[in-house]
């Protein structure tokens, strides 16, 4: 622990001090357990990717059912993107965090499990609440317990949720090919179901060690007018050595009913109008180009390029762990040095190239324009990874103060809950109608933002701590009680 001692007196200064000093002690490890929630959120929002085939193939289901399948568990995000989002600035990030936990081992459960195919989608639907309750909470603790300038700075924490959303979508790939090696062909059609189970895996790992590590957020304590016990957390949490001034607590204005009439509105005013719509902007974009590539990539590699079974699983797994996964750590590596709005910018110029030159192509007929289509694929996940999945989270999460935060990501990934619903229901329409060509359609999503963060709306959510922007700027010289050194 510091040997500076710090008096707290307002929340302002709990913000300050984690600003500057955050990243020591155990909230670290607060850090890895909100990653691997957002593991958690990709492993479960993959499986059926792979195994949307198999799951046709042995509920019979007819093209309708299918997308509904499909579409469950999207569905449920967006509710559970609202809920999580306002729970989580009303009642606590510690508290909603580990609700969605115990939700996620039920309802994998359920679903690898499901008799019929009511219970798979009723099950599908459960898991994509507890994922889209996960997003807006293990977002706030990405931002609240890390430090806002230099190594390992709140953007690139945010950024890691992309590699770790890849690292999880290669898993799954991984699990279902050593299944696919394991299993006996009589029981080939348990892949899906497998890997769905395994999913309960991480989830029962941070219930059983969240007593030893995580903690409330002491930013969202300190706002709640809670000073004694976000000021407990520093020292324990984050070794950092704070006092309470015992005029604190008459000091510190009470915030929880001010907090209580915070709705979703909010983000419309204009204070916060601008942001919002870039972050819409981003999320739309990004739905609708993750779903076509990301999530029909098995599809597309079928049907387009027809790849046998296991050259799907292969090349999927290589092209997740090659490109996407590689560019995420680019992504942690860009965001703590570069403006996230030319990051994005270059990460959709290049997927709009890459889209294009795709719908090109066409269906490849030799293997030289067959390397080339799959290329191009590891060039979309490539810019996907540092560019638009990177910084799509950094955008809300701190484009927006503590005391909204949770709406404010929950609202933009409800948007993005919406887009991906009606991805999954039009694409295979428009894959079935135009082939090849829906990758121009889809390039459509990489140009708007580039006009529209580019050149309309230059909002750098990076420049300066949203937590800071509305109040008094604390020096934390004066902070400063006593330095034992």
């Amino acid at each position: 622990m510091s040997n500076k001692i710090y008096e707290i007196k307002h929340a302002e200064d709990i913000t300050q001090l984690i600003s500057k000093y955050a990243g020591k002690g155990k909230s670290n490890k607060v850090i890895w357990l909100a990653l691997i929630g957002v593991f958690i959120d990709a492993y479960d929002l993959t499986t059926l990717s792979f195994g949307i085939e198999q799951v046709i193939s042995e509920f019979s289901l007819t093209p309708i059912m299918t997308g509904v399948v499909a579409s469950s568990i999207v569905c449920g995000t967006i509710v559970g993107n609202l809920v999580g989002g306002f729970l989580t600035d009303k009642i606590g990030r510690y508290r909603v965090f580990m609700a969605d936990m115990i939700l996620f081992v039920i309802a994998a459960l359920v679903a690898g499990f499901a008799p019929n195919v009511w219970v798979l989608i009723a099950a599908r639907f459960v898991m994509g609440i507890s994922v889209g309750v996960d997003l807006p909470v293990a977002m706030s603790y990405l931002s609240e317990f890390s430090k806002f300038s230099g190594k390992s700075n709140k953007a690139a924490r945010l950024a890691a949720w992309c590699p770790m959303w890849y690292a999880a979508s290669s898993l799954c790939f991984a699990l279902v090919l050593m299944l696919y090696f394991v299993l006996p062909a009589e029981y080939s059609h348990w892949l899906w179901r497998a890997s769905l189970i395994f999913g309960a895996v991480p989830a029962l790992l941070i219930i059983f060690i969240r007593g030893k590590y995580l903690t409330e957020s002491p930013i969202w304590l300190a706002n709640q007018g809670r000073l004694k016990e976000a000021t407990d957390i520093l020292k324990t949490s984050y070794d950092i050595n704070a006092v309470l001034s015992p005029q604190a607590l008459s000091n510190t204005p009470k915030t929880e009913h001010k907090t209580a009439k915070i709705g979703f509105n909010i983000l419309f005013k204009q204070e916060y109008l601008a942001r919002t719509i870039v972050a819409i902007t981003i999320h739309i974009s990004v739905a609708f180009q993750y779903t076509t590539i990301a999530f029909f990539l098995p599809s597309i590699l079928t049907r387009f390029f027809h790849t046998t079974t296991l050259t799907t699983i292969t090349t999927t797994l290589a092209l997740n762990l090659l490109f996407a996964f590689t560019g995420g750590l680019l992504g942690i590596y860009l965001a703590s040095r570069f403006a996230s709005r030319h990051i994005l910018v270059l990460g959709f110029v290049l997927q709009a190239i890459a889209l294009v030159a795709l719908a090109w192509v066409g269906h490849p007929s030799n293997p030289i324009l067959l390397y080339l289509a799959i290329g191009l694929l590891g060039l979309w996940l490539f810019a996907e990874g540092f560019g638009p999945g990177a910084q799509m989270m950094v955008y809300p999460t701190m484009a927006y103060p503590a005391e909204i935060r949770g709406i404010g990501v929950g609202f933009n990934r409800a948007v993005t809950g919406v887009a991906q619903a009606i991805a999954l229901f039009v694409l295979p329409v428009w894959m079935t109608k135009y082939q090849t060509d829906v990758f121009n359609i889809i390039a459509i999503f990489a140009f708007i933002p580039i006009v529209v963060i580019g050149f309309i709306i230059r909002f750098e959510p990076t420049k300066y701590d949203v937590d800071l922007e509305l109040k008094s700027n604390i020096d934390i010289n004066k902070l400063l009680l006593k330095d034992l050194s």
